[in-house]
């Protein structure tokens, strides 16, 4: 029996119909529907579908990078489908493990994805470098000033409530107890 797997990840706003669709028309009878990422390995409907598999199912996807991201997991998913007796075909590709030219070509593809994957690594890591050397720092901007963090501690040192002094600089009251709790350690 042909075995779809359909997968989009949550953070994307991704559409499962196209993938839906394909594997209709390539004729499985069930498909396993998912949302998350391909670098997870928590995905339960994957592992459901590979519990499921009987021997001579083919397991078929729209897309290769919708069973995963890495090769070394591609391997591991395609060493249990097989310990399943099933087969693995991927329409987009036009790869199909049950022939042996389609496991030699799979594995050559998994292969040029990873290499992918290790050279955007790399450039983004050297970006984030050459970001840091001349001054930029990632994540988000601080909400309050210097000058506004050195009225804050004024403010603390005059015995005014955490939570009223939250209230005038609109921020939460943690943020005043850690902007207290960093001047009191560093005078320290």
């Amino acid at each position: 029996m042909m075995v779809g797997y359909a997968r989009v990840s949550k953070t994307d706003g991704q559409d499962l119909e196209p993938q839906l669709q394909a594997l209709k028309r390539a004729g499985c009878k069930r498909i396993y529907e998912e949302q998350a990422s391909g670098g997870r390995w928590d995905r339960p409907e994957l592992h459901r579908l590979l519990s499921e598999l009987d021997e001579g199912d083919i397991v078929v996807l729209w897309k290769l990078d919708r069973l995963t991201r890495s090769l070394k997991d591609m391997l591991i998913l395609l060493e249990k489908i097989e310990a399943a007796g099933a087969g693995f075909r991927s329409l987009t590709e036009a790869i199909d493990t049950t022939t042996p030219a389609g496991r030699m070509m799979m594995q050559m593809l998994g292969s040029f994805a990873e290499f992918e994957r290790c050279i955007i690594r790399e450039r983004t890591m050297a970006g984030l470098k050459t970001a840091r050397e001349r001054g930029r720092t990632g994540g988000r901007r601080p909400k309050l000033t210097a000058d506004q963090r050195s009225e804050i501690i004024e403010m603390i040192k005059e015995g005014r409530p955490a939570a009223e002094i939250a209230r005038i600089f609109r921020v939460h009251r943690t943020t005043i107890g850690r902007i207290g709790s960093e001047a009191k350690n560093s005078v320290l």
